[in-house]
């Protein structure tokens, strides 16, 4: 198969396919998110041409290989699958965001990851096999419908064949999964020998990962790429949160398998904050609070994996605010996140070019950081300096910021990682230690929210079969305040300070707004479900001899309607509870008349 469409796909190219073929693949991903197996040999060619890519889809949106042209500058030179559909802004972002700026100096390999905003104008897919499984996963892995992200393998070498006297060149993954760490591993696995193989080798990658299974939280994935097996397990919003189930999985001797990847997600946690660790509970408040905060770093690797890392600190909860790991002067929201005319967004922006330090002046928060340090080397402690002092780029690392913290430094921390320091103590090892910090710290911070929270619910009494659902009570975030000296965050951390301050600073978030909305939906969900556990345990065939039989269509169409609404929101409810009205509802039909009956059976689905 041809990878190629036109000679080179600049921004403005059109991608090709017609609308009844994506919702012909569509139509397949919903027979593959059912179960429903398709053997080769039983299906004619055109079948096949609309099937074949739904294993690639629930992994990857597509693959781009972005290089440089001298007069086009950066394009994209092939899209594969060829019917992958993007938009010109998205191609445009693809291609700026695919290259490390011209100051970076980046020679040899690179990678990094980038993140960008899907195009309005853009149909929505389906995606039905991502939507299965994406209830299942941890609120922060959940899949963001409004963006994609990329992930980037660049190669600059010298080249004296070519004009411009260096090869340049980027394999990019367009993914809506934030597996960073999995996809990085994945390029490590292809592009290399891509870059020497070309086209033939990128087809033959992309119909390995056409065969892989579907990403299905909690179960342990055997992947082959390319000669090679990776085997992962994707976590669900079920395991207990910084535990990893992989680590038993690396006991057991498997001889198939070639790489065992402990983690999809996560980044070197202490890589990234080596050099501000001395400030990281300060980093946590601002990330928390959802302060606009920048990355200034020498290269798209470091500027990435910071942002990625502050985004991370504050798991298991999910920050709902926009981040992107690097940002560029091209970048279709450039206007709207530098302007002055009105305060600094919710966002953290990780950037490498210098012009960045003239036009996010303003910015309340900047990280400034120098090259990051292999495993194994410290670099200086940086310290907190006041933003008039950052004039250029070149400005010494620090983080310059005016903000005061509403707690109380955590000096053990910091004595433990200093002693792993000294003591020659690996990354990873150090990771762990500041990864279970971070986490503790966010589980006493949300434990008095979430116990608030729950008291809103309604008592299980209230709810009554013949009545709708009772409403959750207001959030007052007065009456939570309340509850924070008896049940606040003192009986499980040790940290002094404002607590108080940071919970009223947090109310006003765009993190607590996200959070609340998700546990109100949740409770919401879980109220419903009870108020179908309750119909079903009422006799309805008495309730239907002491009403009319305009009443009792109108319980039947209802109680279709329940379940309807129980199958499409992914309702709590047990299988026997569903299993259980649908026999009410078949006994309450034939308890009719035969007319009615008819009209009923073929009405929705019982």
């Amino acid at each position: 198969m041809a990878l190629r469409g036109p000679e080179v796909f600049g921004p403005g190219s059109r991608g090709s396919l017609d609308e009844a073929g994506a919702e012909g693949r569509e139509a397949a991903a919903l027979a593959a998110a059912a179960g429903v197996a398709l053997e080769d040999d039983e299906e004619d060619d055109g079948r096949r041409g609309l099937l074949r890519w739904d294993g690639f889809s629930a992994w990857l949106h597509c693959v781009c290989v972005v290089g440089f042209d001298l007069e086009l500058g950066q394009a994209v030179e092939v899209i594969y699958p060829q019917h992958s559909k993007l938009t010109d802004k998205e191609k445009t972002n693809i291609c700026y965001l695919s290259f490390p700026d011209s100051n970076s100096g980046c020679l040899g390999d690179t990678q990094f990851c980038f993140r960008f905003r899907q195009s309005s104008g853009r149909r929505v897919s389906l995606h039905c096999l991502l939507d299965q499984f994406d209830k299942d996963l941890p609120v922060y892995l959940k899949k963001d419908p409004a963006y994609f992200y990329g992930y980037v393998y660049f190669r600059q070498v010298r080249d004296k064949t070519l004009k411009r006297g260096y090869f340049q060149k980027s394999l990019v993954l367009i993914s809506k999964l934030p597996y960073i760490h999995f996809f990085h591993t994945v390029l490590k696995q292809i592009a290399p020998e891509y870059f020497e193989k070309n086209e033939p080798y990128l087809e033959a990658a992309c119909n390995d990962v056409d065969r892989w299974p579907a990403p299905v939280p909690g179960k342990t994935l055997h992947l082959p790429i390319m000669g090679v097996v990776m085997k992962v397990r994707i976590p669900t919003c079920h395991d207990k949160p910084g535990t990893t189930q992989m680590a038993q999985l690396t006991q057991q001797a498997d001889t198939h398998t070639s790489i065992i990847l402990p983690t999809v997600h996560e980044v070197d946690l202490f890589r990234c904050f080596c050099p501000v660790f001395l400030h990281s509970q300060m980093l946590w408040e601002l990330v928390l609070l959802g302060e606009p905060l920048v990355v200034m770093a020498p290269s798209p690797s470091e500027s990435s994996e910071t942002v990625l890392a502050l985004v991370n600190c504050i798991s298991p909860l999910k920050y709902f605010s926009d981040f992107r790991p690097y940002f560029t002067i091209h970048d279709s929201e450039f206007k709207e996140y530098t302007t002055r005319t009105q305060a600094p967004p919710s966002v953290i922006l990780g950037v490498t070019n210098p012009f960045f330090a003239k036009t996010l002046q303003h910015w309340p928060h900047i990280i400034r950081i120098g090259d990051l340090k292999p495993a194994g080397e410290i670099p200086k402690q940086v310290k907190v300096k006041k933003l008039k002092n950052l004039k250029t780029l070149d400005s010494k690392p620090g983080v310059y910021t005016s903000y005061k913290p509403y707690l109380n430094r955590d000096e053990e921390i910091i004595k433990q990682l200093q002693k792993g320091v000294q003591q020659k103590r690996p990354s990873e090892a150090q990771s762990v230690i500041l990864r279970r910090y971070f986490l503790e710290l966010t589980q006493s911070f949300i434990i008095p929210l979430e116990r608030y929270v729950a008291s809103l619910m309604p008592l299980q009494k209230s709810i009554s079969p013949w009545k709708s659902p009772p409403q959750l009570r207001q959030f007052l975030p007065e009456e939570f305040m309340k509850t924070l000296e008896k049940t606040g965050p003192q009986l499980t951390s040790g940290i002094k300070g404002d607590w108080i301050g940071l919970y009223r600073q947090f109310l006003k978030s765009p993190n607590f707004d996200g959070w609340f909305k998700t546990r109100r939906k949740e409770m919401t969900q879980k109220l419903e479900a009870l108020h179908l556990e309750a119909l079903c345990e009422e006799d309805l065939l008495l309730w239907i001899q002491k009403h009319t039989e305009v009443e009792t269509v109108d319980l039947v169409l209802k109680l279709k309607n329940k379940l309807l609404q129980a199958d499409r929101e992914n309702l709590p409810v047990k299988p026997d509870t569903v299993a259980k009205l649908r026999t009410h509802i078949d006994a309450i039909i034939l308890a009719l008349p035969e007319d009615l009956q008819g009209i009923l059976l073929k009405t929705g689905m019982t």
